[in-house]
């Protein structure tokens, strides 16, 4: 049976510290936990199995540059809001899908796509045309400054954050272009969006090759860019219950630069550039829905060019990059993310 209330503090400095070394072994991470391995490994188990923590495969840093990614906020019947919520979980395009308080939006999509056109036709062909959808507005990302496999939880200790940096030594293959992809590479990325902390050797059985070679094509495609690793947990169990994203307007020649400010600020998930009516677009994980002002005030005290034009709460996420997600934020599926 889910326990979703509770999670240790031994469970929130595991999911940190595997934030950092996502694929680090259990008697690699118990030195600075100062657990047994077995305690770690078992932990884990706990928060996967009930939903509370997962780490998945995502795409890296390169597939801004290389792909199209979107936000989009829909408008819809009020009657329509969880039926529409729930078929646009099933799209692949869209993965992340969350219900917003009521407002400019009713939904808010992260949507990524290969390339412009594959995601205008997602967006103009298939979102504008289910049933219920009364609005779409497509915020199209011209750079992606900070996302979701960046966060930290925030609960390991200096001495304890400065073991876990310590640099891994890395295979010594050039990594290829990104994009260069063959059909291995491809079923090695599908198995870990379902499951990030595979082994080399489960990897190796499921797609029929060496674990060396698994090695040397997941250290490629990580130092390319290709591929990161996110790891999250449940929104309550963190005390971050609340979702808000900032629509914001800035002077072109400041973006490049507040968003350094942006990302600094406690609980930050996203911060990016886009296009349409307002140019930024920040979101937030807070305590509760007092400290949404408190952000709005810190932000315009420390960055004075920046406008902040909206607010859009989250009331309940359904999807968040592939993992489907139930009312309390816990993990109750996976639709793997397939967009490289």
């Amino acid at each position: 049976m889910k326990d979703s209330g509770t999670a240790t503090e031994l469970d929130l400095a595991l999911v940190h510290a595997l934030q950092i070394r996502p694929r680090a072994t259990w008697a690699e991470l118990a030195p600075s936990l100062g657990v047994a391995a077995v305690t770690l490994a078992r932990r884990w188990e706990r928060l996967t199995e009930q939903g509370l923590a997962w780490l998945s495969a995502v795409p890296g840093p390169s597939f801004s540059r290389t792909r199209s990614t979107a936000f989009v906020l829909l408008g819809c019947r009020p009657a329509d809001r969880e039926r529409l919520a729930d078929r646009i979980a099933g799209l692949g395009e869209a993965v992340t899908v969350e219900l917003t308080a009521p407002g400019a939006a009713d939904l808010l999509l992260d949507v990524l796509a290969p390339d412009l056109a594959a995601l205008h036709r997602f967006v103009g062909e298939r979102l504008a045309r289910l049933p219920g959808v009364t609005r779409v507005e497509c915020l199209f990302a011209t750079s992606l400054y900070t996302e979701g496999s960046r966060w930290r939880l925030g609960s390991l200790d200096s001495a304890q954050l400065s073991e876990l940096g310590r640099p891994v030594p890395a295979d010594r293959d050039t990594a290829p272009p990104v994009g260069a992809l063959d059909a291995i590479d491809r079923e090695l990325l599908a198995l870990l969006a379902l499951d990030g902390r595979l082994t080399l050797a489960d990897l190796a059985q499921r797609v029929g090759t060496s674990a060396a070679t698994v090695r040397r094509r997941l250290g490629r495609l990580t130092r390319s860019g290709t591929v990161a690793f996110r790891c999250d947990m449940a929104p309550s169990l963190v005390g971050l219950p609340v979702a808000v994203t900032f629509r914001c307007r800035a002077p072109a020649k400041d973006v490049n630069a507040l968003h350094r400010t942006l990302a600094t600020l406690p609980g930050c998930r996203l911060v990016a550039a886009v296009t349409g009516t307002t140019n930024v677009l920040a979101t937030y994980w807070l305590p509760d829905i007092g400290a949404v002002q408190q952000r709005e005030t810190v932000m315009c005290e420390r960055l004075p060019s920046l406008e902040i034009a909206d607010r859009v709460i989250g009331v309940r996420t359904v999807k968040r990059m592939g993992h489907l997600l139930d009312a309390d934020g816990c993990r109750t599926g996976t639709q793997a993310i397939q967009v490289w």
